[in-house]
């Protein structure tokens, strides 16, 4: 019998990339809209970053739980209750009269955003168990995920511009409705749900919580000092929170997060270089969108467009890392990428309140994103390197987590440092100096990452196939041959074959 083809998983192709592009476009879409969002709800320079913050808190933080919950409910359940979730959201969102409904609409989001994307990418992992279309499939899914970012940017100014701020969150009601539609007429029916498991909701929100407090004291920092109870009393509530998680996770019998996947230093390693990848980025499309607007004077419709470089920089990055993992380990990969990025956010950190878009934008954009591309694939493929097949599930889940978290915390972090440098001034000058020092401080975490990416992961063994980037976790090496989940294994592979050679002879 043979195989289902692409062509005839079309339709569950099409559902689950046009989830992914409704997650990447929201992930985008707001930054443009910040300055606008700020003049017409009112909110402080420390507050505005809360509509970043919500969004991503409560997207990292649950995102295991929301893979979990796609296992025991339902993947087809779970991504369109995701969806509905998302597009109520978006719409409370649209009609937010205060900062603070607003933030809750954009953390209510989040939630929506961490129970359909990880049920969306179960069901292409199940629908590609492996082989070269599965490669395919993914390739598909990243190129999508990078058209969400460029369609975002260039929305979200042109929405702003043309309609107001509010049109930026209401987009996504239809928008939802289009993959709403298509999961219920293009996914199976889920089979009964299996309540002897039960998924570990108390670990979710512990980690949700601890995070958000560990931001909340972060945030706080910038005008009421380190030593302030308006700091201390949320940090330490968070760090108590995170640990508290850990206790959780250690006891539970089916935990959200197996604490000894941490023993694999791929895991580690890939983690922590995430994390950091994300709050450097984080801050890039942060501060970068408010100098363009709030120094330069762009309009929101060509600051979004002024992003678009970006976005097809990542997409270059991204074919060059498919090409040059045909020769190079990804870890090789990631020690490249990570300060070609680094050198564009130290450009991007030099700008002026006299620049211009060419000079101060364009350029260092470019490299930056090519960078940043080139280091995509490959830390997706290294996070799962010689983790059990049942396990790879939860193993992307937390890579994903890391850059959701990293977001926030990176955005806290730098964000507190370009407000104690700008001291509440208004003036482009004070502005640029602060906005460019975030970038300044992006560039040395990047640098850090590639510390940790040469100190913390392995090297790949000798002659060990090497796994697309674009292939996504667990998927087939570009040989065609099975996952390798361990080195050994990649060694029973190569005698199996010298046997095959030999017609059927071992060696002793």
């Amino acid at each position: 019998m043979t195989p289902p083809t692409l062509a005839d998983r079309r339709p569950t192709l099409t559902t689950v990339n046009t989830v992914q592009l409704l997650v990447s476009l929201d992930l985008c879409i707001v930054n443009v809209a910040l300055p606008d969002i700020a003049a017409g709800l009112g909110f402080s320079a420390n507050g505005l970053a809360w509509v970043v913050h919500a969004y991503v808190l409560t997207f990292g933080g649950l995102l295991l739980l929301g893979g979990r919950l796609a296992d025991v409910l339902g993947r087809r359940r779970m991504l369109i209750t995701g969806l509905a979730v998302f597009a109520f959201a978006s719409l409370l969102g649209g009609l937010a009269a205060t900062p603070g409904q607003l933030v809750a609409a954009r953390a209510l989001q989040g939630v929506g955003a961490a129970v359909m994307q990880p049920a969306s990418l179960a069901v292409l992992t199940v629908t590609f168990p492996a082989g070269p279309a599965r490669a395919r499939a993914f390739g598909i899914w990243s190129a999508i995920n990078a058209l969400g970012a460029a369609l975002g940017v260039v929305l979200g100014g042109v929405l702003t511009e043309l309609g107001g701020w509010r049109w930026v969150m209401l987009l996504n009601v239809p928008v939802a409705a289009v993959p709403l539609l298509l999961a219920r007429r293009a996914l199976p029916y889920d089979g009964a749900v299996r309540r002897s498991q039960r998924p570990d909701v108390a670990g979710g929100v512990l980690a949700t919580s601890g995070a958000t407090l560990l931001v909340l004291g972060l945030v706080r920092s910038a005008d009421a000092g380190w030593t302030a109870a308006a700091s201390v009393v949320p940090l330490v509530l968070g760090v108590a929170l995170l640990w508290l998680f850990v206790l959780v996770e250690r006891a539970a019998a089916e935990p959200l997060l197996r604490l000894g996947l941490f023993s694999n230093r791929s895991v580690v390693g890939s983690n922590v270089f995430n994390l950091l990848l994300g709050a450097a980025m984080a801050a890039c499309f942060y501060f970068l969108s408010l100098y363009v607007q709030q120094v330069l004077g762009h309009p929101p419709a060509l600051a979004g467009v002024m992003f678009l470089p970006f976005a097809l920089g990542v997409i270059v990055g991204a074919g060059l890392a498919i090409r040059l993992g045909q020769r190079w380990e990804p870890r090789a990969l990631m020690v490249l990428g990570a300060p070609v990025t680094a050198v564009g956010f130290a450009w991007l950190g030099a700008m002026s309140a006299d620049g211009s878009f060419v000079g101060d934008v364009l350029g260092p954009s470019l490299i930056a994103s090519v960078g940043f591309g080139l280091c995509l694939g490959p830390v997706v493929s290294t996070a799962t390197q010689g983790v059990a097949d049942h396990e790879s599930g939860m193993a992307s889940g937390v890579l994903a987590s890391a850059r959701q978290l990293g977001a926030s915390l990176g955005l806290a972090i730098l964000g507190t440092a370009a407000a104690q440098r700008i001291a509440g001034s208004a003036d482009p000058v004070d502005l640029s100096a602060g906005y460019g020092l975030a970038l300044t401080l992006g560039a040395g975490l990047l640098l850090v990452g590639a510390a940790v990416v040469l100190l913390v992961l392995p090297m790949s063994p000798p002659g060990s196939p090497r796994v697309s980037a674009t292939a996504g976790p667990g998927a087939a090496p570009e040989t065609g041959d099975a996952v390798v989940a361990h080195p050994r294994a990649a060694v029973g592979s190569a005698a199996a074959r010298r046997r095959v050679r030999h017609g059927g002879r071992g060696r002793g």
